[in-house]
């Protein structure tokens, strides 16, 4: 066994692993496994979302290291799968390096979704959302029409070309913001706002400060900032755009999203959280399940917030149910939990917060800015607490089921 060999295809399946949307420490603890099943003994991995570094030392040979940069994130759950699938399969079968490298490429030339669906994912997404903010039929049918012009057409083609988020947030953001008020301004839809708000949840990263807040309370500080840091940039970049074509084409962004009935607020929801799903680029019946835990977390919510009047107790009981749900749904798929996790979170993730406390600091109404801030870090940390509970729960219950079946013994 060449372990220098060895040691580059491991890295590079936890590189794309975490190129593609998985927790650094999901990676790190996937390339652990794979170094370990082979004659290593000792094994030492660190890894962040641009960065992984490993030393191995194998039986009887020498210390082996290797660092990997990684120049840019995003997430395709489809590869994303069949990466985990292939770090089970090597930990199993501890094959030779030259069959992990044909089992890696055949993942990596996988066939991507079929165009249609590509396009029509960020339109699910943003009109899905922008229902659940209040949009009506005319306001649907603004937000179909320059989501798939805008954000899906100009975007793919900015997106072969621009690498920095911030500068993709602004542009999208800005002329799709402008398309939506010069609409407006034609009386073509009735609430410029609201399509807006939710064209926007398609580009607003909430779930990195959601996820932030739980590496920093798992104690993975650089995972944590680095997370928190690319949300908020992010964030800045929409707010930016959207607050230029405020002020060159007088639209108004104050009036805050009314949510619609119940049964609206669930429909949009689920197609929301599917559509998501789909933008991430999971398989079409992962994305299918991951539409009705977008729609469970919602009906939690409602329910948890019509029985107490808290909101930060119905975020974080959402947060608990859906990863409850991603648990069980990862052990039917065997697929890992963080597909149905991230998007089935969708409804309650703070997106519209997030662009609000950024608006408020971009117009310099701070009184809007510190309202939402203070309301952003409670949503965020109703989230983590809701996902560390449901952590602990079934870490304590593998272990005691283990010392269980090991006990008779």
């Amino acid at each position: 066994m060449d372990y220098e060999l060895l040691l580059n295809e491991v890295i590079n399946i936890g590189k794309e692993m975490i190129k593609s949307g998985a927790e650094t420490d999901r990676a790190e603890d996937s390339m652990y496994r794979m170094l370990e099943s082979y004659d290593v003994e000792q094994c030492s991995v660190f890894a962040i979302q641009s960065d992984i570094q490993a030393t191995i030392k194998p039986v009887e040979g020498h210390f082996i290291t290797q660092i990997r940069r990684i120049h840019r994130t995003g997430f395709n759950y489809d590869r994303l799968d069949y990466l985990n699938n292939l770090s089970r399969y090597i930990c199993k079968n501890t094959p030779s390096v030259e069959e992990i490298r044909k089992k890696y490429d055949e993942v990596m030339n996988r066939r991507p979704l079929p165009g249609y669906l590509r396009f029509m994912a960020p339109i699910l997404g943003g009109v899905g959302f922008g229902v659940y903010f209040g949009c009506d039929l005319p306001d649907t049918l603004v937000g179909i029409v320059i989501c798939g012009l805008i954000e899906v057409y100009l975007g793919n083609m900015l997106d072969k070309k621009e690498h920095n988020l911030v500068v993709y947030n602004l542009i999208i953001a800005f002329l799709s913001s402008a398309a939506v008020f010069l609409a407006g301004k034609a009386g073509i839809g009735n609430h410029p706002d609201r399509i807006v708000l939710g064209l926007n949840m398609v580009l607003i990263s909430g779930l990195g400060v959601a996820n932030g807040i739980r590496d920093v309370l798992k104690r993975a500080y650089l995972s944590g900032i680095v997370n928190i840091t690319n949300a908020c940039l992010g964030a800045v970049a929409i707010a930016c755009g959207t607050g230029l074509a405020m002020l060159i084409f007088k639209g108004d962004m104050y009036e805050m999203y009314i949510a619609p009935s119940i049964l609206v607020q669930l429909v949009s929801c689920g197609v929301a959280s599917m559509g998501f799903a789909l933008v991430f680029k999971a398989a079409v019946l992962q994305s299918v399940y991951a539409g009705v835990g977008g729609a469970i977390n919602c009906a939690c919510y409602v329910l948890v917030l019509d029985i107490w009047g808290n909101d930060f107790a119905a975020v974080m009981a959402g947060a608990a149910v859906v990863a409850a749900y991603a648990f069980l749904m990862s052990r039917v798929h065997r697929a890992p939990a963080t597909i149905f996790l991230t998007t089935s979170i969708m409804p309650v993730i703070p997106g519209a917060t997030l662009f609000y406390m950024m608006h408020g600091f971009v117009q310099a109404d701070y009184g809007l800015a510190s309202q939402q801030t203070i309301q952003l870090a409670k949503t965020c940390l109703a989230i983590a607490f809701g996902f560390l509970l449901v952590e602990i729960v079934t870490r304590y219950a593998g272990e005691w089921k283990v010392s269980g079946t090991e006990r008779p013994r």
